[in-house]
């Protein structure tokens, strides 16, 4: 039936050609809409991700950093350092605070890092300093470039004035960025107690990050500590839920155009072969038969179409950055693997809509031309 239904396919290229391209344009629009949800949700975890940490320590109770509240008293750094397995543990304070400059406010997270700090430093320099000093600050390079500034210009953040000492990318996401200064200028600007946000923690040689978070919390009963996967699925989680009625609905509206350009199109393409069909059924083939081969032939075409469709997805996640910097595309096997399952069962289904009418149809009708 597999190779009947390419011959059939085969005999008008055009019309294939048409059919395979309206799948492809709908898939690609689903994998699109998908793609730059799943980037987004990367990128507002970025800091977790290229922390280098192994381990992720919190107030207790506290999973996430996003729309979270930690404070730790600043004797636990100490108190981590002396857990058989930890070999480094470097404190942090964060909080959400817009960079000022003139009249901008751009939305960011501002981390606060020790003077000796290794991890949880930006991971990517454009140009200048790679750590803050003392009175400096590091911005990604596109909110510096949106609000005009460049090193050793002035910006404010937290009230106060600091000196922009380097630029780093790979921060910034739809709604916010990252912004590095020291931990003194940090505690300085927000006075009080002496206490830190979250402590990042290295794992020695040879130590499973699990094991070792659950020895911390065994010898410190306030904290929470996760590993730096569960940290960051925490987290995506969070963000994933408060954007639901926003990208998600989106994504759901694009995905059901999608799939009714789909099916359009496999109907359209079915339905326009109903001559060649009652030719096969005139020569003897049974419906059974046509049926396998009308299913065939719209298996092939969305096969053809998906293949088209990842390929231009993928170059649009090559090129939007380079336009769109704050924009990332991510096309992930499992988004290629649902969409296919989905397609498929869709084509089945446009398909067998006019099987009853090629069941019910008389051969003798191709034969008058009818």
């Amino acid at each position: 039936m597999l190779r009947l239904a390419l011959r059939n396919l085969l005999q008008n290229k055009m019309r294939l050609g048409l059919s395979v391209s309206g799948v492809a344009l709908a898939l690609s629009l689903i994998l699109a809409l998908d793609a730059i949800f799943v980037g987004a949700q990367q990128r507002l975890s970025a800091f977790i991700d290229e922390s280098r940490a192994d381990i992720f320590v919190a107030q207790r109770g506290v999973r996430t950093m996003h729309m979270s509240g930690s404070v730790l008293p600043a004797a636990v750094v100490e108190d981590l350092r002396a857990v058989p397995g930890v070999t480094r543990a470097d404190p942090i304070l964060y909080v959400a605070s817009p960079v000022v400059v003139g009249q901008k406010r751009a939305p960011a997270y501002i981390i606060g890092l020790a003077s000796n700090a290794s991890l949880g430093t930006p991971w990517r320099i454009a140009r200048g300093a790679p750590r803050p000093g003392p009175g400096e600050v590091i911005i990604d390079r596109l909110v510096a470039d949106e609000a005009g500034v460049d090193l050793g210009d002035t910006v404010k953040l937290l009230g106060r004035d600091f000196r922009v000492a380097g630029l780093a990318e790979g921060t910034v996401t739809l709604t916010n960025s990252v912004a590095f200064i020291t931990m003194d200028d940090f505690a300085g600007a927000r006075g009080g107690a002496p206490v830190v946000s979250y402590v990042l923690v290295q794992a020695a040689p040879g130590e499973a990050a699990p094991a070792l978070a659950r020895r911390i919390e065994a010898a410190l009963p306030a904290v929470t500590a996760l590993p730096r996967e569960e940290f960051s699925r925490e987290e995506r989680s969070l963000t994933r839920d408060m954007m639901t009625d926003v990208i998600t609905v989106m994504n759901m509206v694009g995905f059901l155009i999608g799939l009714s350009v789909l099916a359009l199109t496999v109907y359209m393409a079915t339905f326009a072969r109903r001559a060649e069909f009652g030719v096969l059924k005139a020569i003897g083939a049974g419906n059974p038969q046509l049926y396998a081969a009308v299913i065939a032939q719209a298996a092939v075409s969305v096969v053809l179409g998906l293949a088209i469709g990842v390929a231009f997805t993928l170059l649009l996640a090559g090129a939007v950055p380079l336009f769109a910097p704050e924009l990332t595309l991510t096309v992930s096997a499992a988004s290629v693997a649902r969409v296919a399952g989905l397609a498929l069962v869709i084509a089945a289904l446009s398909a067998v809509l006019p099987i009853r009418q090629i069941a019910d149809l008389d051969p003798a009708m191709v034969f008058r031309g009818g």
